[in-house]
């Protein structure tokens, strides 16, 4: 049997018996592509002598991979960057459980898996907020401080957002049904699309730029995005930056949604010890640094400190407190929401 694996941005092919009999491998199917997770890898090779075969996908397209390969499948470790992707996954019985002790002392109980006794089925490892971002010149923040505000008729012709279907957006809608629930969810997507300034178009950083721009009051984006740019020395970018302010949503009530990236292993993973390695590797300090430092995402073991000058400058927030695998649950009900309501 072949393996197709991506290192470094290579595309190889190696008998998976060959590899196994030369040198110890984890296969990690990852969502994440940032380039500056090389050099998180990188350094738990140098750390064990494992070495990382990836494999490149998006959420979806590592599920529908892992379902078609089946037993056969070679991956030991999936990563993916959303908790309903991570929750559908566990509940099509990709992961296998994992008992660790490093990793419940670490990693907090609502970011992580089902488990039933035996261990957890992924776990979380960064977290990123869904904050609103407004043009301050035409745009009071105390309009825009809660979600539910985004489908205020005072906001009529002002929001810009990514596809209502965008995992981030599912999930945001899905731990708004967890927090205010069926009936107030659906009138909030439907208030949204009322005060639609253009159809949903494009990613969270363009919704960003239209907003600097004017064509846009108000928008919803990743954390991380807004940090990006913050941390841009490119004039164009700082004069974006200098246009938009940021809001933390509903401080007076259930917290900023949060999302997460995450890992599990596989079920039939070939090589599960090294697995849950690599694992424990992403819930220590330095890794956990490096998912702030290097892609502006918040760690999710609460002791580590960041040295991410963005996200100090965003300031502390308080953030809701869910099982994050609610949003996965939710799911199919707001993408039903979303059809009603017409939010493309």
């Amino acid at each position: 049997m072949f393996l197709r694996t991506f290192v470094a941005g290579v595309v190889l092919a190696a008998t998976s018996a060959g590899v196994s009999a030369q040198e110890k491998v984890i296969n990690l199917y990852s969502a994440r592509h940032y380039q500056t997770d090389e050099a998180l890898y990188g350094n738990f090779t140098k750390a064990t002598g494992i070495k990382i075969n990836r494999v490149d996908a998006d959420d979806a397209g590592i599920l529908a991979r892992l379902k078609s390969e089946g037993a056969a499948s070679p991956a030991d470790v999936i990563l993916l960057v959303d908790a309903a992707r991570l929750w559908r996954g566990e509940n099509d019985g990709l992961f296998q459980p994992v008992k660790s002790g490093v990793l419940e002392a670490r990693i907090p109980a609502n970011l992580r898996g089902k488990d039933d006794g035996h261990g957890s089925q992924w776990f979380g490892f960064s977290t990123r907020a869904r904050v609103i971002v407004y043009n301050k010149q035409n745009v009071k923040p105390e309009d825009v401080d809660t979600y539910e505000s985004l489908a205020d008729p005072r906001n009529k012709g002002k929001l810009c957002t990514r596809s209502g279907a965008h995992p981030y957006n599912v999930s945001l809608f899905g731990a708004l049904y967890e927090h205010v629930g069926e009936a107030k969810t659906e009138a909030i997507l439907k208030g949204m699309v009322a005060n639609m300034a253009r159809s949903p178009v494009g990613g969270d950083t363009d919704q960003i730029k239209a907003v600097a721009s004017g064509e846009c009051g108000v928008a919803i984006s990743n954390s991380y995005y807004v940090a990006r740019l913050m941390k841009s020395t490119k004039p164009e970018d700082i004069a974006v930056v200098s246009k938009f302010g940021v809001v933390w949503p509903n401080q007076k009530t259930f917290g900023a949604h949060v999302n997460i990236a995450g890992a599990g292993v596989a079920k039939n993973a070939p090589h599960k010890a090294d697995a849950v390695k690599f694992l424990e590797y992403l819930a220590s300090d330095d890794a956990q640094r490096y998912f702030a430092e290097g892609n502006n995402e918040w760690p999710a073991v609460k002791s580590v400190k960041t040295g991410n000058a963005a996200l100090d400058t965003l300031g502390p927030f308080k953030a809701e407190v869910i099982d994050v695998a609610a949003t996965g649950r939710n799911q199919q009900k707001v993408l039903q929401m979303l059809d009603r309501v017409g939010y493309k």
